[in-house]
């Protein structure tokens, strides 16, 4: 990677926290040293629905070191839920045992409370619940007639669909599916929970901070300043740290009771039952065509599950609103309720399972019409978000496709399926466009400058969180690139509701915020100093004379970055296109992903080398949705079958590919003053469509439900129209 410049921005320098991390001194919510802790454990329910008839604790409170057992008898009021279904957002209450009601397989019926993690495991075993039970709802199926329309926000018409549909002279309607999928980060769920003097200190893997607080305070009934939550490190989390989960509450709780710090760790199991996951969606796509390839119509008619007393859905049309000109479109949205957990965002929630459904659909489009795949999408660009009715800030779809054609060696691509082939292996190429929401939110952040024996050094305090995509790093560079001060002499504080507040991670809005967050920190720093002294703002001083005009050893300064006016009226978007290649067994239907190329307009590029394994790991996740991710539920009971790492299979090294990735110059200052857009959720972006249309143009079978096993392959008959 070519260094742009030798500190700040733009310079693919190593994380500044790696050599922590490698050596283990990188400490997790899980890890902190608190003097008197004791450990917590919930208790699962074995029903999907019904009610707790009795819980008999006595054999795990008769135990050794084991100190509470709570349940719905002797569990703390709480805040409820306002209203029956209650929309899952970030600062949702999240209350726990306040009822005997079961909605669920795997909610939490109790919570042991003992001295030691393994006492409170085994006691938590113990716990002997009887049940009134009911029959579930669980599958989609049998319970269509109870769907309904979530939220005003969750239909778009713009034209007559219908009338595109009767003007087309082509035509695709088929329906698409993906699965529930678990996040499954690396570091399990955890906590650990204090009450002093009536205020409250956790250390707790959240994503977003400044919520989170929101949310306990609520559920607690305590003011929102009297909530600190702790996380310098987070060890992945997709999504699934964004929401307030229940362990938090039981943790809490537990410790309120007893007077002494609870640490609870959610287990690989319950990370299924427990933590959230993305729902299983059915995606009904209609697009029509003239036989020049202009878009006449395009539908997206999308239904998932939602808990039975809690309400999220994937806006999976979203992505059909905007990436392509089309004068009349339709996107629906409904939703089942079940008896399983409320579903929550996993990585470009929306984007990657709709971009599926849709850049699949308009693959089949482009093969039914014999035009180019990446010369149809290419025609039917645009410049104008139709969905919002505003202009895009910028907009380089067409430069991706382009280069990521020539970069991927497209001309050599064989139209007609089944023509490409390598002894038993049938060889085939795929494209897809990818979009996703650049997002910028309000950030502010502290500067503290420090001079000591005439070297300066500067300290950016912001309650953002890391959560593996390179938070400290980024930060580091901005202070670097507006103080003109070296890496190494930027110390970053970050993962603390004390500090000054942020959107937190997630979203694809933390980079853009966070580094335009440190940059008015910086920005201020200067212009306080130069003002104490009158000196012109438009006079470049260095900063450490600065501080030596006007005589400070410390100097501190605040900033806030918000949205311009401007930024209001457009549309901010990154994109990127998708290539794949891969080999198809004719015999078996085994299948190996031998190259892919990813193109990215995602405005400045703060760390190309962080930048990187966001894309690295995006890509991984979206071949992960075809290859093997699926969490299964059991029929009859409504428990997961797949329930840990063991039965839920992800992409190893050996499944992946040779990948080449591509930043595309771009400085969209439209976007923030710095030029910044998220990169993070686009790498998974319509990466499962990449790689189902090759699959098509190899073997000449349309694979529409993920993930695509060589079973199904097998199966799959040929599409009309293949030799």
């Amino acid at each position: 990677m070519k260094t742009i410049k030798a500190s700040g921005v733009g310079n693919p320098i190593d994380r500044i926290e790696g050599h922590l991390k490698v050596t283990g001194k990188a400490k997790y919510a899980s890890e902190f040293p608190v003097e008197s802790m004791v450990y917590a454990q919930g208790v699962n329910s074995t029903i999907a629905k019904g009610k707790i008839k009795d819980i008999d604790a006595s054999e795990a409170e008769n135990l050794d070191g084991v100190i509470k057992v709570i349940t719905f008898k002797n569990a703390e009021k709480l805040k409820n839920y306002s209203e029956e279904m209650t929309s899952f957002s970030l600062e949702t209450v999240v209350p726990a045992l306040q009822d005997q009601k079961v909605h669920y397989y795997g909610e939490y019926v109790a919570c042991v409370v003992a001295e030691t993690f393994e006492q409170a495991q085994y006691a938590s075993r113990l716990v002997k619940v009887t049940y009134e039970e009911e029959t579930p709802d669980i599958h989609l199926e049998e319970n269509r007639e109870k769907a309904y329309k979530p939220s005003d926000s969750a239909d778009f018409n713009r034209g007559d669909v219908d009338a595109g549909m009767r003007e087309a002279e082509v035509r695709v309607e088929q329906m698409y599916t993906t699965p529930i999928e678990h996040h499954h980060p690396m570091e399990l769920h955890a906590a650990i929970v204090n009450w002093d003097n009536g205020k409250l200190k956790m250390y707790a893997n959240q994503q977003i901070l400044d919520t989170a607080t929101t949310a306990i305070a609520d559920t607690f009934g305590i003011a929102k300043e009297d909530v600190q939550v702790i996380t310098p490190y987070i060890g992945g989390g997709f999504g699934s740290k964004l929401n307030v989960f229940k362990h938090i509450t039981l943790a809490t709780m537990a410790s309120k009771m007893i007077g002494r710090p609870v640490q609870i760790t959610v287990t690989r199991q319950q990370m299924v039952t427990n933590t959230g996951l993305r729902q299983f969606n059915e995606q009904k796509m209609r697009l029509g065509a003239k036989k020049d390839g202009t878009l006449t119509a395009l539908a997206h008619h999308t239904t998932s599950h939602t808990a039975k007393n809690l309400q999220y859905f994937e806006a999976c049309g979203n992505v059909s609103k905007m990436l392509y000109k089309t004068p009349n479109n339709s996107v629906t949205h409904r939703l089942i309720p079940l008896n399983i957990q409320v579903p929550s965002s996993m990585r470009a929630p929306g984007e990657a399972t709709g971009s599926f459904a849709l850049e699949s659909a308009i693959d089949e489009l482009a093969w039914k019409l014999k035009m180019d795949p990446v010369e149809f999408r290419i025609k039917n660009d645009t410049q104008t978000d139709m969905g919002a009715g505003k202009p895009f800030s910028s907009r380089l779809l067409t430069e991706c496709l382009r280069i990521g054609a020539k970069k991927f060696g497209w001309e050599k691509r064989k139209m007609e399926p089944r023509t490409n082939t390598n002894g038993n292996w049938l060889i085939g190429y795929g494209v897809s466009a990818a979009s996703r929401q650049a997002p910028y939110q309000k950030t502010s952040a502290r500067v503290i400058l420090n001079v000591e024996n005439d070297e300066l050094t500067a300290t950016l305090q912001m309650d953002a969180t890391d959560i593996g995509t390179g938070t400290y790093t980024i930060v580091a560079q901005t202070v670097s690139e507006y103080l003109d001060l070296p890496v190494e002499n930027i110390k970053v504080e970050i993962g603390d509701s004390k500090f000054p507040v942020t959107p937190g991670s997630g979203g694809s809005w933390g980079a853009a915020s966070y580094a335009n967050g440190a940059r008015a920190a910086c920005q201020n720093a200067i212009a306080e100093l130069k003002k104490k002294k009158n000196i012109a703002e438009s006079e470049k001083v260095r900063i450490a004379d600065l501080m030596k005009q006007n005589n400070l050893s410390t100097f501190e300064a605040k900033g806030t970055a918000k949205p311009s006016e401007e930024f209001k009226k457009y549309s901010v978007f990154s994109f990127g296109a998708n290539f794949t290649e891969v080999w198809v067994d004719k015999d078996t239907g085994m299948y190996r992903i031998k190259r892919m190329v990813n193109v990215g307009s995602a405005g400045k590029i703060l760390n190309p080398k962080t930048a990187y394994g966001q894309i690295i790991g995006g890509l991984t996740m979206g071949a992960g949705m075809v290859l093997a991710e699926r969490t299964q539920v059991e029929p009859n009971y409504g428990n997961f079958i797949t329930r840990t790492l063991a039965d839920y299979h992800v992409p190893v090294n050996l499944d992946l590919a040779n990948i080449d990735v591509i930043f595309l110059p771009e400085e969209d200052k439209i976007a923030n003053e710095m030029g910044i857009k998220g990169i993070g959720e686009l790498g998974i972006t319509s990466v499962a469509a990449s790689i189902a249309n090759a699959i098509f143009n190899a073997s000449g079978k349309r694979m529409r439900d993920l993930p695509i096993t060589p079973e199904k392959l097998i199966e799959a008959g040929l599409e009309p129209g293949v030799a």
